[in-house]
């Protein structure tokens, strides 16, 4: 299993073992499902000016006088119905993940070779173990060659923009810097769309197939998509292919966006209404994907499979069937490690 060593002894020569660290980026959890812990996690994600594209002092005001007053509480019942003896699900199933991606680029070294292998660690964006802590470790490791590998499949400027952001930023007091690269996104990965199409096609030998697959990607402020963000083109280019891969006629496969927050218009369509007009219209059965997240996180696992669910059952829906994420299937763990010995190329 991976661990940081957060106060690790001082290196004077960066890079002295000559080795390559791959560094997993996902978003992020509050360290406990409490109105405490919610708040200061909260206060990092939204103040993120990726996040949040508004002026500061609009912003703050808002963000410390309403939200932070009111939204911790409610945001802790829901993490709450989530958490697991082990913690977060978003951040047991990154460390696993981190752990078996580090057992498969390094197989094959002998025990006297180990020490040369690939160091594979793993940080949020928000919360811990943080980018900076971790960045801290790989130096002390002897790492001189860095690939950060944001866990987002598509790009957003919120997202994988933002984790870089913070890599640049956490250096800015290292004097002899590491060689930089970056995975921008794998929205067309084959060994990715394989992975999501195992795993539909799995749950449907075990469960059969609905009348409706919906594709549901988390949200994003309309404007974004005005101003040139790629994200939406990159979700519906994911979902066609994964209609592709399963060969599904364009009806019964549809695409939508979750976790809207504020009264702004978001991209559409959303996927509570349409999963509560998929109902009225006489669809008895929906199967539920959420391609866009690598792990299951209270966007999937309580947005998705509570509160979308009861709402399509509520309007009339008889089964409702969330597929999990990919989280650490041998498929997703075979495509990453695929995906990043391509980026390696020429260091390894």
């Amino acid at each position: 299993m991976v661990r940081l060593q957060l106060d690790p002894p001082p290196v004077p020569e960066l890079g002295c073992r000559n080795r390559t660290g791959v560094l997993l980026v996902n978003l992020g959890t509050p360290e406990a499902p409490t109105a405490k812990a919610l708040r200061p996690w909260l206060r990092q994600f939204l103040s993120d000016p990726r996040v949040v594209e508004l002026p500061p002092l609009v912003w703050q005001p808002i963000l410390n006088g309403i939200i932070l007053t009111t939204r911790p509480a409610n945001s802790a019942k829901k993490y709450a119905s989530i958490w697991t003896a082990e913690g977060s699900p978003l951040k047991v199933h990154t460390e696993r993940l981190a752990a078996l991606l580090d057992d498969s680029l390094n197989r094959g070294l002998g025990e006297n070779d180990a020490h040369d292998g690939i160091v594979v660690a793993w940080a949020m964006r928000y919360g811990s173990p943080a980018i900076v802590d971790t960045l801290t470790y790989l130096r002390a490791c002897g790492v001189c060659r860095i690939l950060v590998v944001p866990l987002y499949p598509q790009f957003a400027g919120s997202t994988t923009a933002s984790a870089l952001d913070e890599v640049a930023r956490a250096m800015l007091v290292w004097r002899n810097l590491p060689e930089l690269r970056f995975v921008r996104s794998f929205p067309d990965d084959p060994g990715y769309i394989a992975a999501l199409a195992a795993s539909v096609r799995e749950h449907w030998a075990h469960h059969g197939q609905g009348d409706c697959l919906v594709a549901s990607f988390h949200g994003q402020p309309a404007r974004t998509d005005a101003l040139g963000d790629p994200y939406r083109a990159e979700c519906l280019t994911t979902a066609r292919l994964l209609g592709e891969a399963l060969d599904l006629p364009p009806e019964v496969l549809r695409v939508t966006f979750q976790s809207r927050f504020g009264r702004g218009k978001w991209l559409e369509p959303y996927t509570l209404p349409t999963l509560e007009s998929l109902a009225a219209s006489g669809v008895k059965r929906v199967d539920v994907i959420c391609p866009g997240f690598a792990a299951d996180c209270l966007e999937t696992l309580e947005e998705i499979a509570m509160l979308c669910r009861d709402a399509f059952l509520a309007r009339g829906g008889e089964a409702f069937h969330a597929i999990p994420c990919l989280n650490t299937r041998p498929e997703w763990v075979a495509a990453l490690n695929g995906l990043i010995r391509r980026h390696l190329a020429g260091w390894e």
